[in-house]
């Protein structure tokens, strides 16, 4: 199977896309990791998580102006809709998403 491209992965028909940037060697990005578990669990079938390893992936990581980490953004049909730099807690991100996970 071909590796898809940052910009297929995005644009998933009909799911938005939670992107979390992140390093293997930053902590708060291991806080988080459980956090994003438990919410596509929550949202399974609705919503697609992907994580992106920024030492791996600069472009994608500069393409989105992604200065510090972890940093998420919550992609529909392509497009940016929402992001948020740090740690979030699962309640905060569940509400966060709400408006754009059916």
């Amino acid at each position: 199977m071909p590796k898809k491209s940052f910009a297929e992965l995005i644009s998933s028909p009909g799911m938005p896309v939670l992107v979390d940037f992140y390093a293997d060697w930053c902590g708060p990005c291991k806080t988080m990791a459980p956090i994003l578990e438990q919410v596509a669990a929550q949202h399974q079938g609705k919503l697609k998580v992907i994580k992106v390893d920024v030492d791996r992936n600069q472009a994608a990581a500069q393409q989105f102006r992604v200065q510090s980490i972890p940093t998420l953004i919550l992609f529909h049909k392509g497009q940016p809709v929402w992001r948020q730099a740090g740690v979030v807690p699962a309640p905060q991100l569940t509400q966060a998403l709400q408006a754009y996970v059916s």
